[in-house]
C-alpha cells in the first residue's frame, strides 16, 4: 500500500512509536524491507538515494508496484535530494516523499530552495523532508559530532518559512561509522520538541548510535530513524560466516547477505515499538490463484 511520509510519521507522532528508514540498493534489498515489514506487521519508510541506480526512474517505478502489492503501508522517500534534479527524478519515478538536503547551505539559502520544493511537491500530494543543523561523518565525528547542531528557535522558523513536513534534526549523530563514542544531546532534542510542536521529526545517523539512545529518542520525539550502515554490516556478517562452507553454492551468497540485512532491521523495528501497527491477512499463493480463477 502506497502512502506519503507525511501520513506514516503523523500516525506513528500520535500513536508515540518510531519508524526505521532502511536504505535499499537494489530490488533484492527492497524486497527485504517488504518482507520485514508484512511479517512483522509494520508501516515502513523506503529510503533510496540517487545515487544507487543509473536507471533511477526505473527502479523506482519497480519499487512502487512492488510497494502498491503489499498491505502493509509504506512510502519511498528520496534521501538526501542534494540537487534539483533528483528531486524531479524522484516525482517521476512516482516517489510519494523526497528530502531536500540544503543543509549544508546558508540559512537563507536553505530556506529558499526548500520552500521552492515544497511549493512544486504539496499541490502533488508528496511530501518533503528538509534538515537545519548539519548531520556529519562519524569518521570525523570529534568534529562534526558538536558542530552545526540543530537550533530550537530557528528550527521552529524555519518550518514556518518552508512548510515542511517533517525536519531532520542534528542533536549528535552521525553518518556511517563512528570514531569515537556517539553523545546524543537529549536536553536539545527536548527544546526543539518544544519549538516545533506538531511537526515530525528525523534522525539521521542511526547506525552505531546505540539501542538506548535511539530508543529514548523514539520516546522523546524523534519520528523517524535512518538506517543504512548498520543493516548492510549486518548482511556482510552472515554472508562472511556463510562463506566458511567450502560447498555454499553461489545462488545462496546474496540470501545469506539478506539474512543478516533482515535480522538487523527486524531488530530496530521492535525496538521501535513499530510491528504489530498494522492488521491484515497474508495471502498465499494458493489462495490468491483461487481468487483470480487461475489454472496452473
Amino acid at each position: 500500500m502506497l502512502v506519503t511520509m507525511k501520513e506514516l510519521m503523523q500516525e506513528a507522532r500520535k500513536e508515540g512509536y518510531g519508524l526505521t528508514a532502511p536504505n535499499v540498493q537494489s530490488e533484492d534489498t527492497v524486497r527485504a524491507v517488504i518482507e520485514v515489514a508484512e511479517e512483522l506487521k509494520a508501516p515502513m519508510i523506503i529510503d533510496v538515494n540517487h545515487f544507487v541506480s543509473k536507471d533511477f526512474v526505473y527502479f523506482g517505478h519497480m519499487i512502487v508496484d512492488l510497494v502498491k502489492d503489499s498491505p502493509v503501508p509504506m512510502c519511498i522517500n528520496l534521501d538526501h535530494g542534494n540537487s534539483f534534479d533528483e528531486i524531479m527524478w524522484a516525482i517521476r519515478a512516482g516517489f510519494t516523499s523526497v528530502m531536500v538536503d540544503r543543509s549544508s547551505l546558508p540559512y537563507e539559502e536553505n530556506v529558499r530552495e526548500t520552500a521552492e520544493v515544497v511549493r512544486i511537491c504539496k499541490p502533488l500530494g508528496i511530501s518533503v523532508e528538509a534538515e537545519l543543523g548539519h548531520v556529519g561523518w562519524g569518521s570525523n565525528y570529534a568534529i562534526d559530532g558538536v558542530s552545526n547542531l540543530t537550533e530550537p528557535e530557528q528550527a521552529r522558523k524555519f518550518i514556518e518559512e518552508t512548510g515542511v513536513d517533517c525536519l531532520a534534526v542534528a542533536i549528535g549523530s552521525a553518518h556511517g561509522k563512528y570514531k569515537g563514542t556517539p553523545h546524543i544531546d537529549f536536553e536539545l532534542l527536548e527544546a526543539i520538541v518544544k519549538e516545533c510542536g506538531d511537526t515530525p521529526l528525523v534522525l539521521h545517523g542511526g547506525s552505531g548510535t546505540g539501542d538506548e539512545n535511539l530508543a529514548k529518542a523514539v520516546r522523546n520525539g524523534i519520528q523517524k530513524v535512518n538506517l543504512c550502515t548498520d543493516l548492510f554490516e549486518a548482511g556482510r556478517k552472515t554472508l562472511e560466516e556463510a562463506l566458511l562452507d567450502p560447498n555454499l553454492m553461489v545462488y545462496k551468497y546474496v540470501p545469506s547477505f539478506l539474512k543478516g540485512y533482515k535480522e538487523k532491521l527486524a531488530h530496530y523495528v521492535k525496538l521501535f515499538g513499530q510491528d504489530n501497527r498494522c492488521s491484515f491477512e497474508r495471502k498465499t499463493v494458493s489462495s490468491a490463484v483461487k481468487e483470480d480463477n487461475i489454472m496452473i
